[in-house]
């Protein structure tokens, strides 16, 4: 069964292992995309002397990290759960990108698109499957 649109941009399991909910790791989220203190900071719009990942982590810190961690995660579901192919898709320059690697994207604050086009593409894919085929084949 294919996922209404509505739930398309959660993805079906933790494929990268960052954890969900108080088991969430936002350091390994940073760190699989090589995101540094500096673009965490514009990201989530925090001062860079605030990005941390303890316990006292800023809470605009942590929803976006675990935002991203899901796309990366949808990004997982499309290769089969393949951590070394999805980081390599985050880092590669993507032409319908416009030229620009999806990691680059999130680092320049276009977060936002970024997630509307994996969306987007995602549910294409789903509509063009088979009947009775997932986008991991099961």
């Amino acid at each position: 069964m294919h996922p209404a649109p509505l739930f398309a941009n959660v993805p079906s399991r933790d494929f990268m292992h960052f954890g969900e909910g108080a088991t969430f790791n936002a350091k390994a989220v940073a760190e699989v995309l090589g995101l540094k203190k500096q673009e965490i900071s514009k990201i989530s719009q925090v001062a860079q002397s605030s990005v941390r990942f303890d316990d006292a982590i800023p809470l605009k810190v942590r929803e976006r990290l675990e935002e991203i961690g899901s796309v990366v995660n949808l990004v997982a579901g499309i290769f089969d759960g393949d951590a070394a192919k999805t980081v390599l898709w985050f880092k590669s320059v993507n032409p319908l990108l416009g030229e620009v690697a999806p990691r680059d994207m999130i680092r320049l604050g276009r977060y936002d698109k970024l997630r509307k086009f994996i969306v987007s593409a995602i549910a294409e894919q789903t509509r063009s499957l088979p009947t009775g085929k997932t986008r991991t084949g099961a």
